[in-house]
């Protein structure tokens, strides 16, 4: 079949190699238009590889970036390409009905999440957050509305304990270029039905603000446990350092990794830093419900530090702690 292959960020890197490497034909790769700011180009999860674009011109396909795919003249020129299937991964623009009747057979969306839960811009991140066991790809008809399409195939996969969000969607996107093609495959040979998504157990996954990442220290160690992972690799998770003794402004932490402990906290205040372990292996923080220990973390203007080099250089005074809010750069 000849495709369009929509996409932007990594996720959308194997699928492409994939659809390459397959017995179909790639007409066009259509991405997302270049940021505005130099430097800021992003992804589903704020992840940047390679670029589909960079790897679909050294390919020798045509690469497109509109603004808008929903424009008159954007349909006649996603019509021109005469495509059976338009094959969509992460592209960052909801497609109406005119976008998807360009192609013959509309288009199939390649999810990372099991649908109709984590419906959205940031299915991975919010799967860690609800803390869910399990996630997986789900290749869906596309509909206009957002991720609501018949369900074409499902895989499943368990989410490590210590995973982050941008390890886990590395995963999803491998899972998501092979079950794509098998879809393709299928749909090259007569017409393939799919399952209604049952509207009850529909959620949301919005897209990510950096405000998401700033700690509370007020929630439960194992829920920030799960905002470390969830933030990792953007915004990542956040807070401030507050040094009462030393009278000086606080200090930007970004927390990187981080875990929570059954250690009890002894009535301390929700961000009060404990003491170290004696091999200051990690940073210890009251929460509102047990005990986080922050393993790596980065001080504003430094490179990312174990938590050691980092307690060696800068050791914490009574009255120390670590607050939300604290003003979010």
């Amino acid at each position: 079949m000849r495709l369009v292959l929509m996409g932007t960020g990594t996720f959308a890197e194997p699928a492409f190699q994939a659809l390459l490497a397959s017995n179909h034909e790639v007409a066009c790769v259509v991405t997302q238009p270049p940021p505005k700011k130099a430097g800021s180009e992003r992804g589903s999860t704020r992840q940047i590889g390679i670029g589909v674009h960079i790897l679909a011109m050294r390919a020798g396909i045509p690469v497109w970036r509109p603004d808008s795919i929903n424009t008159p003249e954007a349909i006649s020129q996603l019509a021109s390409y005469g495509a059976d299937l338009l094959v969509v991964a992460a592209y960052g623009q909801i497609l109406k009905p005119g976008a998807l009747a360009a192609a013959r057979l509309g288009g199939i969306n390649l999810h990372a999440s099991l649908l109709p839960r984590h419906r959205g811009a940031a299915p991975v991140a919010w799967s860690i957050l609800s803390g869910d066991t399990e996630t997986g790809v789900s290749v869906l008809r596309m509909t206009p509305a957002l991720d609501a399409g018949d369900l074409v195939a499902v895989v499943k996969t368990p989410i490590g304990p210590e995973e982050t969000a941008g390890e886990l969607e590395f995963r999803l996107a491998e899972m998501a270029a092979k079950v794509g093609v098998e879809v393709v495959d299928q749909m090259a040979r007569g017409p393939v039905s799919g399952a209604p998504q049952d509207p009850a157990l529909v959620t949301r996954a919005p897209k990510l603000k950096k405000e998401m990442g700033d700690l509370d220290w007020a929630e439960p160690a194992g829920r920030l446990a799960l905002v470390v992972r969830a933030m990792q690799p953007w915004p990542t998770a956040f807070t401030h350092w507050v040094r009462p003794s030393e009278g000086k402004p606080p200090v930007r932490l970004l927390v990187v990794k981080a875990r929570a402990v059954p250690g009890e906290a002894h009535g301390a205040e929700p961000g009060t830093l404990l003491p170290p372990p004696a091999d200051l292996g990690c940073l210890r923080v009251a929460t509102g419900g047990g005990v986080l220990e922050i393993l790596s973390l980065q001080p504003a203007g430094k490179a990312v530090m174990e938590a050691g080099p980092f307690l060696r250089g800068r050791r914490h005074q009574p009255g120390d702690r670590l607050v939300k809010g604290a003003g979010i750069a």
